[in-house]
């Protein structure tokens, strides 16, 4: 027999994760019906939700025994969510996927087709269009995604998915990679390991909203860039030559000028040379400072995740409901 684990990141879904629920028990049958050796389990991760995310993850475990989940102290983020996902999944096989239905279940038994001979570690979806999102979201999003191969040994398929459908061994290798501060695109890619793009249209979500906003976003692809590039810091060395080169140029021209008796001008020049200089020294030294930062967190060893609940300690406090269903 051979487990396949669901690992579904939740973060206030309580409207979309009944549909999910529906539509992922039908796709489930279905492989069991065209496989007969596969069984699954559904890993959800409750990252600190404030709706009731953690109310259906209970009835749902306390009705189907498939059914696991891990319920965060707090707000981890959805890197967090993926990492415990991955951590607490049992299966031979291990999917990573949206409640949202963003992420179609039905592409998973093409996905499992894919990886079950051994000739692919992963197979995952790309998405060929952006439909729904802004002309500001995708216009930044395709540029992230250019800068990002060009100042990185490391490539990131732009479009690529976090729905992955991974074998064991991938798992295992990510798993390794214990670092506080994550960007999975770049994890997945980093790895290595043989990988079928699907591509696709983009999917909307189901129900709910999003809770990725747009600063938030661009606070994730400067995670990514900094994670994976440190061609931030070579900008910063040359930003600084030049600085100096602009600096020297302009003291020589304000040495002309106050012999020239046109101090006015000359102390004009003086201050946007000071204010030039001051400014590139103060970018420079901010992008050190991220990545000194950065450094900081990862060592002071601190959890990607805290516990408060998962289903073996709910079931174990209704064990009389769970008889009774």
């Amino acid at each position: 027999m051979k487990l396949v684990s669901i690992v579904v990141p939740c973060y206030n879904e309580e409207e979309s994760l009944p549909l999910f629920y529906e539509e992922i028990q039908k796709i489930m049958q279905q492989m069991q019906n065209e496989h007969s050796e596969l069984t699954f389990e559904l890993v959800f991760i409750d990252d600190g939700s404030r709706d009731k995310t953690l109310i259906l993850l209970r009835e749902m475990a306390l009705k189907d025994m498939r059914v696991r989940y891990i319920s965060f102290s707090r707000n981890f983020g959805k890197e967090a969510g993926m990492f415990a996902g991955l951590e607490n999944a049992k299966g031979d096989y291990v999917v990573v996927m949206d409640a949202d239905l963003q992420h179609p279940p039905a592409f998973l038994p093409k996905m499992y087709n894919f990886v079950k001979d051994g000739e692919y570690d992963c197979a995952t979806t790309r998405r060929v269009s952006r439909k729904g999102e802004s002309k500001i979201r995708s216009a930044f999003a395709r540029l992230f995604y250019k800068i990002m191969n060009k100042i990185s040994q490391t490539e990131i398929v732009d479009g690529a998915q976090d729905f992955r459908f991974m074998s064991r061994q991938m798992v295992n290798a990510i798993l390794e990679m214990h670092e506080y501060n994550r960007f999975s695109k770049g994890i997945f890619s980093w790895v290595g390991f043989k990988t079928r793009y699907i591509e696709y249209e983009n999917v909307e979500r189901v129900a709910g909203s999003t809770s990725w906003s747009f600063w938030g976003l661009f606070r994730y692809s400067l995670e990514g860039i900094m994670a994976f590039s440190t061609a931030p810091l070579m900008i910063a060395c040359i930003l600084g030559i030049l600085a100096c080169v602009i600096g020297f140029v302009l003291f020589i021209v304000w040495i002309v000028q106050a012999v020239q008796e046109d101090m006015m001008r000359s102390q004009t020049g003086m201050m946007c040379a000071l204010f030039l200089i001051g400014g590139l020294q103060m970018f420079c030294t901010g992008i050190s400072a991220q990545y000194l930062a950065k450094a900081y967190m990862e060592s002071k060893h601190r959890p990607i995740y805290l516990m408060r609940e998962n289903e073996e300690i709910y079931r174990s406090r209704n064990q009389d409901k769970m008889q009774e269903n």
